[in-house]
């Protein structure tokens, strides 16, 4: 297995319906040309003849008029939701809410990744002990971002780019190595494009979801797969003193080594040292490589569900191996609620 930080936005259904179809026509005049005796055709509209008959229509429409005020109110809903106006949805501690897939793309790998792309940043951390890449996940306008703890660990300087391009230095707010969490702010920023963060107990196995970060430094990566399956045990190192050599603890550009985690009893990327801990994570097959920790595992809507932090790679399995296989399918990420939950803490630098 290697971590996923490298060496360097389901689908609500369609509820379109057609008010003005009607469920009955008519069409006068057709009917006569041939009865018997050659009747001439009835005039173009049909006479009144009376009360009964004119109540239908309006009776129609005003069950046309109720069944497009509950579509209506469905959509305000929906729409509401996606723009971060749902609590259930906002991240604590004031997180600003930003992205939203477009009606016209909803449910589309396409529209999740526009929308949420913005959002996405790639982290270059700096020591005495090399270069690591990983990504990170903007919560709020002004700049903080949220990332994996192995990914910043040690690091004496931190540089973001940001989807545009534009790079900026980030200094770290707050860690939580117990959760392999951290919060990094950048200086001077502002109008920064902002993630939106959903709820991770309403996930469910099978649901379809979409990866974006940085693998091996390749900024900007989609892919997409589905949730399969919930509450795994991870266990991870808990700071930079691992028996593996590593440093930091981070993967370093050429250096074939990465963050070394627990799965099932076994240890991969070499030893995980004696401070460990160990998190519920989602496990998903949205192809993760390393480069992709920190980054974001995304539902359809367009809502932060987990942070990304692990892959399975059997390859590099056995100690001392140096291999760093590709992803075989096996990516695990922490649940969003689990950073919701731990946002005050990390912005007041009171992580564990």
């Amino acid at each position: 297995m290697d971590m996923t930080e490298n060496l360097r936005p389901s689908g609500a259904h369609s509820t379109d319906q057609d008010p003005t179809s009607y469920p009955y026509a008519s069409s006068y005049g057709t009917a006569y040309d041939s009865a018997p005796g050659g009747y001439p055709p009835p005039p173009a509209y049909a006479p009144a003849t009376g009360r009964r008959k004119a109540k239908r229509p309006v009776a129609l429409l005003a069950a046309v008029a109720i069944a497009a005020g509950v579509i209506g109110g469905g959509t305000a809903t929906l729409v509401g939701r996606l723009n971060g106006q749902d609590s259930a949805a906002t991240g604590s501690g004031g997180a600003v809410n930003g992205t939203t897939v477009s009606q016209s793309s909803k449910g589309t790998v396409a529209g999740v990744a526009e929308a949420v792309s913005p959002a996405i940043v790639e982290i270059g951390a700096a020591s005495s002990a090399g270069k690591s890449t990983g990504s990170g996940v903007v919560i709020t306008g002004d700049g903080e971002i949220v990332t994996n703890n192995h990914v910043i660990s040690g690091a004496q300087q931190i540089r973001v780019t940001l989807s545009t391009g534009k790079t900026y230095t980030a200094d770290v707010m707050g860690t939580d190595p117990d959760k392999d969490l951290a919060l990094i702010k950048l200086r001077d920023a502002s109008g920064l494009k902002t993630a939106t963060l959903g709820d991770s107990s309403k996930v469910k196995v099978g649901e379809q979801v979409v990866a974006i970060g940085s693998p091996e430094g390749l900024t900007g990566t989609v892919t997409s797969g589905i949730v399969s399956a919930l509450d795994r045990d991870v266990t991870v190192a808990k700071d930079d003193s691992g028996s593996s050599g590593q440093g930091q603890g981070q993967g370093r550009q050429g250096g074939g080594q990465e963050w070394p985690f627990e799965f099932g009893g076994q240890q991969f990327n070499g030893d995980t040292g004696e401070e460990t801990t160990t998190y519920k994570a989602l496990q998903t097959d949205a192809s993760l490589n390393p480069g992709n920790s920190g980054g974001a595992l995304i539902n359809m809507d367009g809502e932060i569900i987990g942070i990304n932090s692990a892959m399975y790679a059997p390859s590099s399995s056995a100690a001392g191996s140096g291999s760093s296989a590709g992803s075989v399918g096996l990516g695990f990420a922490i649940p969003v609620n689990t950073l919701k939950a731990d946002l005050d803490t990390l912005r007041a630098g009171n992580g564990s």
